[in-house]
């Protein structure tokens, strides 16, 4: 150990293999660049390793003879002295990361998510029930330090008051927390958890907490369309196609329909579906007779529905309304009138009727719909279509 002297680097040429010894040297590439290489045989696998110690420029005679007299002690002791550094770089990496906060990795988290959810609403209530709930709390704690008893801190004030926001917060954070053990971030049991651990010791939701969507009855459908028919607003134009197709707000409000109504079939885009699938609308004339409106809010078919009916409805419940009438009133399979809420079937048999018979069948459901909200003058005309399709399936 110690052959090598200041005079024998400085006089080092182009590739020269300077031995200082034991396993130590100095390597020198074409272009004059020197660097320190230590040489030994790897405990763990028996063959011959040569680890880089740096350049000459960084690392000088004192400091590559100390780096190798330690990297030597580690094979001494049966250790990989290669191995060793890549498991102590991933440890001070991680270290590092650990002390990356709540609050920019739940930023980088959305940031990452976004581009897969369908509507801007979407992205603000991930951004602004963090903001509000999570970030005061656990905003500036390190991501890998938050634990149970924040997490409560943060949903028990809200828990029985603001039931579906506590709800969708916990969840929120349980995402987050899921994705940065994922990425080494964080090791244990998520303390966002609800079955198994945060059911112990928060209340569970009662079936009546959870709120759906006022649905206007069915029976009450004709006098609705009635009073709905003399209104030329772009409003209910809008909101007696949604309710002829029984499609949701945003397929409506976001339609295109130069390019996706062909005749008499819509086709909805996968990137409007909430199933991320393509669905097809068999077009009844009297959806049709509503194009073309000026899209308009949720809120502005809220308002016109509150003109035409005292009932508690909602856009959305005009869904039910239909999926009740369907269920009811007719005969036609569950499949179908659920294949026209776009719903997922997942039954094979189902799958397999969908491909061969359901829009032919779809389109009849639609047109006995589209005669029962217009009416009891026409009810005779219900009664003969669904007929049609009871003997069709006999």
């Amino acid at each position: 150990m110690g052959k090598l002297t200041k005079t024998d680097i400085k006089s080092a040429n182009p590739g020269d293999k300077l031995a200082d010894g034991d396993g130590l040297r100095l390597d020198v590439d074409k272009s004059g660049n020197a660097s320190w290489i230590f040489r030994f045989k790897s405990p763990t696998t028996g063959k011959e390793r040569f680890m880089g110690l740096g350049p000459l420029r960084d690392v000088d005679l004192k400091q590559a003879r100390e780096d190798a007299g330690a990297a030597r002690a580690l094979v001494r002791n049966n250790v990989d002295p290669i191995e060793h550094r890549i498991a102590e770089r991933a440890k001070a990496k991680a270290q590092a990361e650990g002390t990356i906060t709540f609050e920019g990795y739940a930023r980088r988290y959305i940031g990452g998510k976004e581009a897969g959810w369908k509507n801007e609403k979407h992205r603000q209530q991930w951004s602004n029930s963090l903001r509000d709930y999570a970030y005061p709390t656990i905003g500036d704690i390190a991501v890998s330090a938050v634990d149970t008893e924040l997490v409560l801190k943060i949903l028990r004030p809200i828990w029985s008051t603001k039931k579906e926001t506590a709800r969708r917060v916990r969840g929120r954070i349980e995402a987050i927390l899921n994705a940065a053990k994922a990425e080494g971030l964080r090791t244990g049991e998520n303390p966002a958890l609800w079955r198994g651990h945060l059911d112990q010791v928060l209340a569970k939701r009662r079936k009546s907490d959870v709120k759906h969507h006022p649905a206007l009855p069915y029976e009450e459908m004709p006098e609705f369309w009635r009073s709905l028919a003399d209104d030329t607003s772009d409003a209910a134009h809008m909101l007696r196609f949604i309710i002829l197709t029984a499609c949701r707000f945003n397929e409506a409000a976001e339609m295109d329909p130069a390019r996706e109504i062909k005749g008499e079939m819509w086709t909805i885009p996968a990137s409007r579906m909430k199933a991320n699938k393509e669905h097809k609308v068999p077009m009844t004339a009297a959806a049709l007779a509503q194009l073309p409106f000026r899209p308009v809010s949720d809120v502005t078919l809220s308002n016109c529905i509150g003109r035409h009916t005292n009932s508690a409805a909602t856009t959305h419940g005009m869904r039910s309304t239909f999926r009740d009438w369907a269920g009811d009133c007719t005969s036609f399979p569950r499949e179908i009138a659920e294949m026209a809420l776009a719903h997922t079937v997942d039954d094979e048999t189902e799958a397999a009727y969908r491909r061969s018979t359901a829009l032919a069948k779809r389109r009849k459901l639609m047109e006995a719909w589209a005669i029962f909200c217009a009416g009891s003058e026409v009810s005779q005309q219900v009664s003969n279509v669904i007929c049609q399709h009871e003997s069709e399936v006999a």
